[in-house]
């Protein structure tokens, strides 16, 4: 297998691995946990097959391109954002999917970090005297799947807070009042936003002040969702940080019935409806935050979402455990005595975290920007 540099790739490969990553993006909602893949098959520099990886548990990218293809399929070449997998899953190896199609060529984006794959894939189609290039836009493919990418390497999913904040970076009044602060486009944008996820993490004092329901509201989405959306879409678990079980479970949160991981180390002994399971983690500080991410990997969440206070929001970029900040900034001052993004207790400007924009725009009245942590 060569790992080509992007010299050695035509520019019509390129156009058709953009093309499968554009292909693989319509996974973002319904992959989850699998990451997101999409596959072209060519023949005579023709397009004659694509396919994504749709919905988890049903057939990957490169068999939904190979259905389309059929029998075209024979001698050309496939173009797919992640090494093919090698081993029997919820489905069969797609490596043997594309040998039994008698492709003659695999351009791949990147390898697969699964250990399950881990280059086997390539083993696999090389054995079979397949032709196999990797490495063409290799970023553009792992930036469609951080969170896999980073349970699969680090064993903890990918950290992602949100916060919406006036424009003099206070987050609730000093009475704990936080509703509304972004316009309705924002809150529109969040329901996107949390679809993403495998979970969201909020705290007990959230529950307290604003009694959110912290769904997904699919009726709240400016486009229309399809059939295939509103059959398969996967509600993200809803995480409760509690540790002493105080939870009024009265309230908005505990009464939509997807999945809630209520989380502490104190046990809670009356009967919990079957949706809500009382999930234990020990340790303090960031030993308690890594053992639930730890936790959230285990049960393969690829990412999750912090939807907090500025108190919980200060522990987790405390103890270093956030990756990306997305800040929903609206053009309202709140003033002095309102609480602040997050409860950082600095002093010293070396103390301050660091932090790189990776995207800006407008959503509606609001501002969204994008920030990469460094770690």
């Amino acid at each position: 297998m060569s790992n080509n540099s992007m010299a050695s790739f035509s520019a019509f490969d390129a156009e058709m691995m953009a093309r499968a990553l554009r292909l693989a993006e319509r996974g973002l909602y319904l992959a989850r946990p699998n990451p997101r893949v999409g596959c072209v098959i060519t023949q005579n520099d023709q397009v004659v097959g694509e396919g994504y990886h749709q919905v988890f548990g049903q057939a990957h990218a490169e068999v939904n391109a190979l259905k389309q293809a059929g029998s075209k399929a024979s001698g050309g070449t496939a173009y797919v954002t992640l090494e093919p997998c090698a081993h029997q899953g919820k489905t069969g190896p797609c490596a043997t999917a594309l040998i039994n199609a008698g492709v003659n060529r695999v351009v791949c984006a990147m390898r697969d970090p699964n250990p399950k794959v881990d280059g086997g894939g390539f083993a696999m189609l090389q054995e079979a005297g397949i032709s196999v290039d990797s490495g063409l836009m290799a970023q553009q493919a792992a930036d469609l799947n951080p969170g896999f990418i980073k349970r699969m390497q680090q064993q903890r999913p990918l950290v992602r807070l949100k916060m919406a904040i006036s424009a003099d970076g206070r987050t609730a009044m000093a009475s704990g009042e936080s509703q509304w602060i972004t316009g309705p486009d924002a809150r529109q944008d969040v329901q996107r936003l949390r679809a993403r996820h495998d979970a969201i993490i909020t705290g007990r004092g959230t529950l307290v002040n604003d009694n959110p329901s912290l769904n997904v509201r699919l009726d709240e989405w400016a486009e229309p969702l399809t059939e295939q959306q509103l059959a398969h879409f996967k509600q993200p678990v809803r995480v409760l940080i509690d540790r002493q079980a105080k939870a009024n479970l009265t309230q908005q949160f505990f009464k939509l019935t997807s999945p809630i991981w209520w989380v502490g180390d104190k046990d809670y002994l009356d009967r919990l409806p079957p949706h809500i399971e009382r999930k234990k983690v020990v340790g303090n500080g960031a030993d308690f935050f890594n053992n639930l991410l730890k936790q959230c990997a285990a049960h393969q969440f690829n990412e999750v979402l912090i939807e907090a206070g500025s108190k919980l929001a200060g522990q987790f970029i405390q103890a270093g455990l956030v990756d990306e900040l997305v800040l929903y900034i609206a053009p309202k001052l709140m003033g002095a005595n309102a609480m602040p993004l997050a409860a950082l207790p600095f002093d010293a400007m070396e103390q301050s975290v660091s932090m790189q924009l990776t995207d800006c725009r407008q959503v509606g009245d609001d501002l969204k920007l994008t920030y990469q942590l460094s770690n």
